[in-house]
Parts: C-alpha cells; sequence; structure tokens
C-alpha cells in the first residue's frame, strides 16, 4: 500500500458509491489505474465489502441500546449456541467478545422500549447467562465507520 491506496481508501470509506472517474481525478490518476488499485484493495482484503449505511431513526429504529452480558459458563458448546443464537436476532447488530468484568457487549437498535424488551427475551433463551445489563444511548456523539489510516504501513520506494 502506498499513499495513494490511502487516498483512494481515505474517499472510499466517506462515499463508496463514488463514481470511478471521479476517484480517479480526486487521487490524480487516470480511470484504469486507479480501478486496478481498487481492485487489489478488494483482493487483499484491505476492502471488505460496500454497504449502503442506513439511518436507525428514518427506519423506526430509534433506540440504541448497549447490553453487556456475563456468561454462565465459558465452554465451546456455550458459546457456539450464544454465537448461533445472538447472530439469529436482527435487531443485534453489533456482538463483541470482551475482556475485563463483562463477557460479551451487544449493540441492539429497536423502536422503542417495548421493542428491546422482545428482544430481551430472545436473548435470555439463547444461552444461560450470569448477568445482563442494558444501558440506552441517549445520545450518539460520533458515529462512523471511517477507520484511521495514519496507522497503515506503507511501501517504500525500495519494495
Amino acid at each position: 500500500m502506498d499513499k495513494i491506496d490511502l487516498e483512494i481508501l481515505n474517499i472510499l470509506q466517506k462515499d463508496a458509491s463514488i463514481a470511478l472517474a471521479d476517484l480517479a481525478q480526486a487521487v490524480h490518476l487516470s480511470a484504469t489505474p486507479c480501478w486496478r488499485r481498487v481492485q487489489k484493495l478488494q483482493e487483499d482484503g484491505v476492502i471488505r465489502q460496500q454497504v449502503t449505511l442506513c439511518d436507525p431513526v428514518k427506519l423506526n429504529l430509534g433506540l440504541t441500546v448497549m447490553v453487556a452480558l456475563k456468561a454462565a459458563q465459558h465452554n465451546e458448546k456455550w458459546m457456539q449456541r450464544f454465537i448461533a443464537g445472538t447472530g439469529a436476532i436482527p435487531e443485534i447488530v453489533e456482538i463483541f467478545r470482551m475482556s475485563g468484568e463483562i463477557d460479551y457487549l451487544l449493540k441492539v437498535h429497536v423502536p422503542d422500549m417495548a421493542g428491546f424488551d422482545l428482544v430481551y427475551k430472545k436473548l435470555v433463551k439463547v444461552a444461560d447467562l450470569q448477568d445482563v445489563s442494558s444501558s440506552f444511548v441517549m445520545e450518539v456523539i460520533k458515529n462512523t465507520t471511517a477507520l484511521p489510516l495514519n496507522y497503515a504501513v506503507l511501501k517504500t520506494a525500495r519494495s
């Protein structure tokens, strides 16, 4: 990866729907070399996928809940059941296995408290849980999917 690749990634992280001609112009390349670079970034797994980000409020999902879980068991069978069960609940949009006081942190989008109660009832049926603690998001201060690019390892002229 070089500086041009980082420029391409920076632009695509902001708007993946940009026309190839506009992207190429922005990074001072012609369309074909720019397209080749994007293809290489995809082949290398740097670009995992391109998606459309939807506004949860406009989809009647105005309540975001962060759910901290402590597992009742710590074994492979429990973990497989938990992953399969939580993965099947569409309102759960992110699942993180954590270190420290909690075992898992879930991000949930629902319309309201009644919607969360339905998710909660599904969640407690998934696997034995020692503790469930929910926090309700009052305001989103920052929400981005763009990763910082200043840590990427760049090729030098000799590589």
